[in-house]
């Protein structure tokens, strides 16, 4: 490392964040990027630590411990800490195809893994990741680079979020066509219609289409494969067909009342924004709107954070989000969750701020779920019946059960099911005729991407189910290259 003592000189600085009462009024990012010196410093603290845990991207203990696609981010942060950004770039790119998502929207499983963060604060790996490639767009480094050669094989890709674009990518820089079909009108999957604006705004997300476009990759919007367009013609004119439909088969709350008016899955209602947002700035009225509204959210994870944040930019009247588990420690557990695993602490996130700033206390309520949804004279639900949960143990697994006695009642005007998703839709493997497994994804050989047709390959959350960017892309890749030799009888992708 250049600075081998910079873990020691420098402390951790992390991009400033814009006060909650001011980004609540704008639907843009709100983390303006350090300075440049300061940047070079917080590279400079990646420690010279011998083995990079960072990199890893191994399975360990329930989670993941270091970066899916085994990112040299001790390589790029010495890089930065010199100043020779074009460089860094370079290096990073080789293991990461877009790093202005992932540096945006990851957890940063490799900081959690980061070993000055063993004793200390990790190193700010996701937001150099970020600053290196914001610089290389700057200084015209990130340019069209379409593949010298081609070859005659044609690739169908199916789904144009993280994985399928990841896929796409690869495959096209190797000199093989790719097409890919989204069902949507925008390109981008996930990226584009399941990540609210404030967290990636989707000029971001164009910004990289547009430049496999420029490549040679060709995108086809608002083709629904399997319905518009029927799964076996595909087979029939491509000679490999990858997809990558991601898994949009929303977990429901089976209760009383579940058929009233004002109940939406979570996915419907960012996904109405977003469109909203993108077509006329919220003019249009066709987006599920909680203006001025009691908001319930269930729900505690990243989905549901972001539609706390979103319903408050909306201008609801209250937002409350049900968490069935127990409240996480504040502190990581040494010994039941040691480092470098990931550390199951309660996270404070963005739109959980946001309601803390306005309404004056967080809107998490632990160990509780709906028993039963009420509506008004007209069916539109009016208030919830809600319930606490206590840990039991049930075959060697905690379960949580309800506690009898415990009912709550809060008014609701709008609920919000953020519970999670159950896989990909059914239509999917049916059209294909491929394998589902017992958790409706879409089933492949042990360590592969192959479905049961040997034709046809299936890669991020379509075949893994739901999870994070970083794993899509990863997935991706790993498709494209098996895909490749599957084409050339061998590959050269990485």
């Amino acid at each position: 490392m250049g600075k081998p003592t910079g873990f020691l000189e420098y402390g951790r600085a992390a991009n400033p964040c814009e006060p909650p009462e001011a980004r609540v009024k704008h639907w843009n990012e709100f983390h303006p990027p350090l300075d440049i010196p300061e940047r070079q410093r917080q590279g400079a603290r990646c420690m010279d630590c011998g083995v990079p845990f960072c990199q890893s991207g191994l399975k360990l203990g329930s989670g993941f411990t270091g970066c899916p696609l085994h990112n040299m981010a001790p390589e790029w942060n010495d890089l930065i800490y010199h100043g020779n950004f074009e460089e860094a770039y370079k290096r990073l790119r080789k293991t990461n195809n877009f790093p202005e998502f992932t540096g945006r929207v990851c957890p940063a499983l490799c900081e959690a893994a980061c070993t000055c963060g063993l004793h200390g604060d990790p190193v700010t790996v996701r937001e150099n990741e970020l600053f290196t490639v914001e610089k290389a767009y700057e200084l015209g480094v990130v340019k069209p680079q379409p593949p010298q050669v081609r070859t005659d094989k044609r690739v169908a890709v199916v789904g144009s979020g993280p994985a399928g674009l990841a896929a796409a990518d690869q495959l096209n820089r190797r000199g093989h066509s790719v097409t890919v079909f989204e069902r949507d009108d925008r390109v981008g999957g996930l990226l584009m219609y399941g990540i609210p604006n404030m967290k990636l705004q989707k000029s971001v997300v164009d910004r990289r289409v547009d430049l496999m476009r420029a490549e040679g990759v060709e995108f086809k919007t608002g083709v629904d494969v399997g319905r518009d367009l029927p799964a076996g013609s595909l087979a029939a004119v491509f000679d490999a067909v990858i997809l990558c439909c991601g898994a949009k088969n929303p977990r429901d709350l089976k209760v009383p009342g579940r058929d009233s008016w004002g109940v939406y899955f979570a996915v419907d209602f960012l996904s109405s924004t977003t469109k909203s947002l993108l077509d006329s700035n919220l003019k249009t009225g066709t987006y599920i709107d909680a203006r001025g509204k009691n908001v319930v959210v269930v729900g505690g994870g990243d989905t549901g954070n972001d539609c706390v944040g979103t319903a408050i930019r909306h201008g609801c009247a209250s937002v409350t989000q049900l968490e069935m588990m127990p409240r996480p420690p504040a502190q990581r557990d040494a010994l039941a969750n040691p480092w470098p695993e990931w550390p199951r602490v309660e996270k404070t996130d963005y739109g959980q701020q946001e309601a803390i700033a306005l309404f004056g206390h967080d809107p998490r309520l632990y160990q509780r779920t709906v028993k039963e949804i009420v509506p008004d004279e007209n069916g539109n639900v009016k208030e919830l019946v809600t319930v606490s949960l206590r840990p039991h143990q049930e075959n060697g697994r905690t379960v949580m059960v309800p506690v009898e006695g415990s009912e709550e009642t809060l008014p609701c005007d709008l609920l919000l099911i953020a519970a999670g998703f159950l896989g990909t839709e059914s239509y999917i493997p049916e059209s294909f005729g491929v394998d589902a497994d017992a958790r409706s994804n879409i089933a492949t050989a042990p360590g592969s991407f192959r479905t049961s047709n040997p034709k046809i390959f299936a890669a991020g959350d379509t075949r893994r189910g739901q999870s994070l960017v970083v794993h899509a892309i990863a997935e991706g890749r790993s498709a494209a290259r098996e895909v490749d030799e599957f084409l050339m009888g061998y590959t050269n992708l990485i």
